[in-house]
């Protein structure tokens, strides 16, 4: 749910908006002609943000794969998944966007790969949003992580913000960088099993019979191996490596499908945790009409684990009492 900045009522435009001659709400454009590339400027340049809340309950979302196309449009990048994001590099370009000059741009690493790059990009983030007073508390730890869901509900409430603050100014994302390349970061997943080949053949029992063969002896006189033995420890070799192969596409697949699942599971949770969420608060606020539904909704919700305790307690006295029974037709 979009709740307005603070002092403003429901609908009214933000203190930098106006009328215009259609009837529609104009951003007037922020002071940005004299702004040098990647110089940070005082406050008085960009007036403050205009804050937006959500809670998990009533909110419109949009897709991954929406979200996704939505960054790379605006930023000219080439990122495929939510959980690229964690670098934290287009959230600052992002604040460059809204606020030119609020965060140099210099000291982001495009090129982030390891999780001490990604803190600074956020560390970075989080002054720029200091600096113009946007009440957000930003998740680094669980953001650089690089999980999917968490990625996914930062940049949720990041595209709503963007929403509210953007003024229509023309911004090239390419030149803003300076000529630094903005390479997505690794995928988590494909970190864990893009594993070299040379490592299982290296270890294969194959390779260790090959170099303690007798022929590699000083001083004998090899015997000439037929055909057939030649072929035989190649065929070997090349077979153990493909089952090897085999197993690790088999398992990715397995992991792969997991996360899908996860992932869906965590929605399905969020979804009627939202509901049950929504339902206390409604209880909460006819709790004082003294109405019997309402009590008996507050029991349910309230009472599941003490309820959970009574059932084991009455289970185990009905052990307890069959104990005796059996023994007698013993």
């Amino acid at each position: 749910m979009l709740r307005p900045h603070k002092g403003s009522h429901r609908g009214d435009a933000p203190q930098n908006r106006s009328l215009n001659q259609q009837g529609k709400y104009q951003i007037a454009a922020r002071n940005s002609s004299s702004r040098q590339p990647g110089k940070v400027l005082g406050c008085s340049n960009w007036g403050m943000a205009v804050n937006v809340y959500s809670t998990s309950i009533t909110q419109e979302t949009m897709s991954r794969h929406d979200i996704i196309a939505w960054v790379n449009d605006i930023l000219a990048l080439n990122y495929t998944k939510v959980e690229q994001l964690c670098s934290g590099a287009a959230y600052c370009q992002f604040m460059d966007m809204l606020f030119p000059g609020c965060i140099s741009l210099k000291k982001v690493k495009f090129q982030a790969k390891l999780e001490h790059e990604y803190i600074h990009n956020f560390k970075l983030l989080q002054a720029s949003f200091k600096r113009m007073n946007v009440d957000k508390v930003i998740p680094v730890e669980k953001l650089v992580k690089g999980r999917f869901q968490d990625n996914l509900d930062f940049i949720q409430w990041f595209k709503k913000f963007f929403d509210a603050n953007y003024d229509g100014k023309e911004y090239d994302p390419v030149e803003a960088r300076q000529g630094q390349d903005a390479l997505p970061p690794p995928d988590p997943g494909e970190q864990i099993f893009n594993l070299p080949k040379k490592s299982h053949h290296a270890n294969s029992p194959t390779a260790g019979a090959a170099k303690s063969s007798p022929a590699s002896k000083p001083g004998s006189t090899p015997s000439r191996p037929s055909s057939a033995k030649k072929a035989a420890p190649s065929s070997s070799a090349s077979k153990s490596d493909k089952d090897l192969e085999t197993q690790v596409i088999q398992l990715s697949e397995q992991v792969h499908s997991l996360k899908l699942a996860l992932e869906g599971v965590e929605k399905e949770r969020d979804f009627y945790f939202g509901k049950l969420r929504e339902i206390e608060l409604l209880c909460q606020e006819h709790g004082g009409e003294n109405n019997d539904l309402v009590n008996r909704l507050m029991e349910v919700l309230y009472a599941s684990d003490e309820h959970e305790s009574h059932t084991e307690e009455h289970e185990g006295e009905e052990q307890v009492h069959e104990q005796p029974q059996q023994q007698e037709e013993y």
